[in-house]
């Protein structure tokens, strides 16, 4: 009963990260909290006598659910998708994890490109996730990577090399867009603010759709003078114009792109879900928040 009592307290004082670990590698709420019991049912028939550090052990225990599930997952592809490349089996479990992060000073990517970040991690290998995940966002050394995959340091640190790779050119891919996409809202604000109806026209689409109006003609003139007191935002991470009242957020403008020309300018009044979202405010020159 002491030793469940134990185990039940350095549970609970790890909850938070071993959720966090989980959601990173699923990439989805409810299984990493499923995840999550799967670890507590595992560890509460373990024996515990020789864990020297619970944070390690618990967060390798997670790892090896996690990376089971990432399996299921991917073999579930594989049936409506055909075969793709065999991973390894789930590996045998282990109670002696160090705990200590690898020296290198290796670039963190880890909220670098947020959602630009979960659609890449998709994309790679359960086992190309794991080491990624694990090392670059939770600083767990590669020999515990490599032990929890039944592979080497050294295969572990290949593995999370080629993830980092793919993760930062996305994170390069996504840093781009949103910088084209800013300068484009902040011109059309410039534009509108000037009531300079040619350059609002430079920057729509010509079936450019904005509440009532249609055509570009018609959403430069509905827009022509009236964004005074609108101002460049990031929105959930996304360019975007915010109108406040006394501080508050009381109407955000999302803007559409294609081909470097604005085809749908959506209004959001609901205040709500306006309270819901993350918005940063931005000057026309800032530069460093994208």
């Amino acid at each position: 009963m002491v030793e469940q009592d134990w185990l039940s307290e350095r549970f609970a004082e790890h909850q938070g990260r071993l959720h966090a670990v989980a959601h990173r590698m699923l990439g989805s709420p409810a299984e990493a909290e499923d995840a999550v019991q799967e670890a507590w049912l595992r560890v509460s028939r373990a024996d515990t006598g020789q864990v020297e550090n619970p944070a390690g052990w618990l967060t390798t225990v997670v790892a090896r659910v996690c990376l089971n599930m990432l399996e299921a997952r991917r073999a579930r592809r594989e049936e409506s998708a055909g075969a793709l490349p065999p991973e390894p089996a789930a590996p045998h479990a282990s109670t002696h994890p160090t705990g200590r992060a690898d020296p290198e000073g290796e670039a963190l990517l880890a909220d670098s490109v947020g959602v630009a970040l979960m659609v890449v991690l998709d994309t790679l290998t359960p086992a190309e996730r794991l080491a990624f995940v694990l090392h670059d966002v939770f600083a767990v050394s590669f020999g515990e990577i490599g032990a929890i995959m039944d592979r080497s340091p050294v295969a572990a640190r290949q593995l999370a090399s080629r993830a980092r790779r793919r993760v930062q050119g996305a994170a390069d891919a996504s840093d781009a867009a949103r910088s084209a996409k800013r300068e484009i809202v902040a011109a059309f604000l410039a534009a509108s603010r000037s009531g300079d109806f040619a350059a609002l026209l430079e920057l729509l689409d010509p079936d450019a759709v904005a509440v009532e109006a249609r055509g570009a003609q018609a959403v430069a003139a509905f827009f022509a003078g009236r964004a005074q007191a609108a101002r460049l935002a990031l929105v959930d991470g996304v360019p975007a114009a915010v109108w406040s009242h006394r501080g508050r957020p009381k109407a955000v403008f999302t803007f559409t792109i294609s081909g470097e020309k604005i085809t749908r300018i959506a209004i959001d009044t609901d205040l709500d879900r306006l309270r819901d979202l993350d918005i940063v405010f931005l000057s026309a020159n800032d530069k460093e928040r994208q």
